[in-house]
């Protein structure tokens, strides 16, 4: 077989060249067509399903969320396996499909399931929510926001935090192939509510009241507009968030 290869290739030396420089070309352009990473990404391909429940303990979690996740989940076709941890207020489950699974079709799935078993997992503990398509070693850019050399007093780390997560980070994720943009450090901004029990108790208040005061206080209502002829209508409302006072007035013609 090897001497009429041989022998073919020297009779026929014109059609073994042509044949070699379109192998030729045929590999370059395959290799302007290669993506290049500097750290390739050789993780399984997963769909990840996290859940934040502040306050609520591993055990909790473990029982309210994690299991009815893992359980909805476990009959998917092409799942290899379900890894899984909770701990203190954070469940995390890792659902790991084939190679030959579609991303967006394992991902459709697991969002049906999750759909199913929200009347399973009580509304005040979290909601599931999937990871971005994306993993550890998708991470392709790091930047740090800092006011300009003169100015540092006018910005603090609080603001800078509040000037990433809604102007920065909103604009990044527009860009075409961004499948999500982290935000770490700084200072975020929280409205906090401290109790003196004794307090409460000295005015017959319980900490259910306090909370429902809070729920009450903290509804958003859109004032709109009335169209009535050539009248201006003014509408004006006030309102209290937190411990910050806001008012607002709509103009109608």
């Amino acid at each position: 077989m090897l001497n009429q290869i041989i022998s073919f290739s020297i009779r026929n030396k014109l059609i073994i060249g042509l044949f070699i420089v379109a192998l030729i070309g045929y590999g370059a352009y395959e290799t302007m067509r290669l993506p290049i990473d500097a750290v390739p990404d050789i993780t399984d391909n997963q769909v990840q399903i996290i859940t934040a429940a502040p306050s609520f303990g591993a055990t909790d979690i473990e029982r309210l969320v994690t299991f009815p996740i893992e359980q909805a989940n476990s009959n998917i076709d092409g799942i290899q396996e379900i890894r899984s941890f909770s701990r203190f207020g954070l469940s995390v489950v890792t659902i790991v499909f084939d190679d030959n699974t579609d991303i967006f079709l394992a991902r459709q799935q697991v969002a049906e399931r999750l759909q199913r078993i929200q009347s399973e997992i009580p509304t005040s503990i979290g909601t599931p929510e999937m990871g971005p398509i994306t993993t550890g070693l998708g991470e392709i850019y790091q930047y740090v926001i800092r006011a300009k050399e003169g100015y540092e007093h006018r910005y603090s780390p609080m603001e800078l935090r509040t000037i990433q997560d809604w102007m920065v980070r909103r604009q990044l994720l527009g860009v075409d192939g961004v499948a999500e943009v982290s935000s770490f450090g700084g200072q975020l901004k929280q409205y906090e509510v401290s109790i003196n029990p004794l307090k409460l108790q000295s005015l017959g208040i319980t900490v259910d009241n306090v909370f429902q005061a809070l729920e009450q206080n903290n509804q958003n209502t859109g004032g709109a507009y009335i169209e009535k002829g050539p009248t201006v209508l003014f509408i004006r409302s006030e309102g209290l968030i937190g411990s910050e006072q806001f008012w607002w007035s709509t103009q109608a013609i």
